[in-house]
């Protein structure tokens, strides 16, 4: 991944089962920057029945949750074509398989890396499935107690599979106080494997707190614009501000990459004449007069009397000379 945090736009069901709507995201998302862009396949006969309830009621014509999944389907040929078309623009192919016949199908099509969500993460079939490819998996931990992950890592890591684990909690949106960031660095320490964040906050200031606290990997939600239909759009970032998120966090990156040595200010000596000041006084005085605090002033530039980091040292000093107002104030004016 190149040492930079990369970056997953996530369509999921935004393209409302329009194939011209989801080629539409494939080019937008390719002018923001990220790297990959990722997909569910639902293949409702093999993942649903018709006694799956809603999680939220939020479609107007779908009567089951079984219909919605039907209406999300495309056949192996579209995902075919939407492969090439990722290709052609240069976006990584990532998709979340909900069934073993969806597995099969990525294969066949030449998926990038497989991402498992966060309701199939103990689906230990699914995932003997998955393992059996030899690709890449992105596991998002949102539902899951790390007693669960433990079983899941411990499942991969006997498989020898290549994982990675985003921080994720199943809420659209996410409230401030279940982002969970304080999770990155427990699962970084607990697993030792990439460690990511999945993000459904709707806000560009989360991912980028998650990069600086050690997120290599960033997933979110997009949409064209948050009031349009289905039920992730209120937890999406739009296509403008996904722009401004991988901006931003390749920063973020930067800077990490790029520590500032705080024991050595050499870099500064130039600017530091120039800022720091001197002592002067505030008022005419005469010689003899033994120098008070309320006596002194700093002016600009450095060098050109006694540090004011010294003022204390001259304080209860008499003058040897008579001293006009403002004038620098050196050594050899004391006597």
């Amino acid at each position: 991944m190149n040492n930079q945090p990369y970056l997953i736009a996530e369509i999921a069901q935004a393209h409302e089962g329009s194939l011209g709507i989801l080629h539409s995201y494939i080019d937008a998302v390719a002018q923001t920057g990220v790297q990959a862009i990722k997909f569910q396949m639902h293949i409702a006969e093999a993942e649903s029945s018709i006694h799956e309830p809603f999680r939220v009621k939020f479609s107007k014509e779908d009567a089951t949750r079984y219909d919605y999944w039907k209406r999300m389907e495309f056949t192996l040929e579209q995902w075919k074509a939407i492969k090439q078309h990722c290709d052609a623009v240069g976006l990584d192919f990532i998709c979340s398989p909900f069934s073993n016949l969806a597995v099969d199908w990525l294969e066949e099509i030449g998926v990038h890396t497989y991402k498992v969500g966060s309701g199939e993460v103990n689906n230990f079939l699914l995932l003997e499935k998955i393992t059996q490819t030899g690709k890449p998996i992105i596991i998002s931990s949102g539902m899951s107690s790390f007693a669960e992950l433990d079983q899941t890592a411990d499942f991969l890591k006997s498989k020898k599979a290549n994982f990675s684990i985003l921080q994720c909690t199943t809420a659209y949106p996410t409230k401030p106080e279940q982002y969970g960031l304080n999770v990155i660095s427990a699962l970084k320490e607990r697993y030792q494997v990439t460690i990511g964040f999945s993000d459904h906050s709707a806000k560009i200031a989360t991912g980028i707190a998650a990069v600086a606290l050690g997120a290599e990997i960033l997933e979110f939600h997009v949409v064209f614009n948050r009031s349009m239909f289905g039920p992730d759009a209120i937890a999406s970032l739009t296509l403008e501000e996904t722009k401004q998120l991988v901006e931003s966090v390749n920063e973020i990156h930067w800077a990490q990459n790029n520590p500032i040595n705080k024991n050595s200010n050499a870099d500064f000596t130039a600017l530091k004449s120039i800022f720091e000041k001197s002592l002067a006084v505030n008022k005419k005085l005469p010689k003899g007069h033994v120098l008070t605090f309320a006596d002194l002033e700093s002016k600009k530039p450095k060098g050109y009397g006694i540090s004011a980091a010294d003022f204390e040292k001259v304080i209860g000093k008499q003058l040897n000379t008579d001293k006009s107002q403002w004038d620098f104030l050196n050594e050899e004016d004391l006597t």
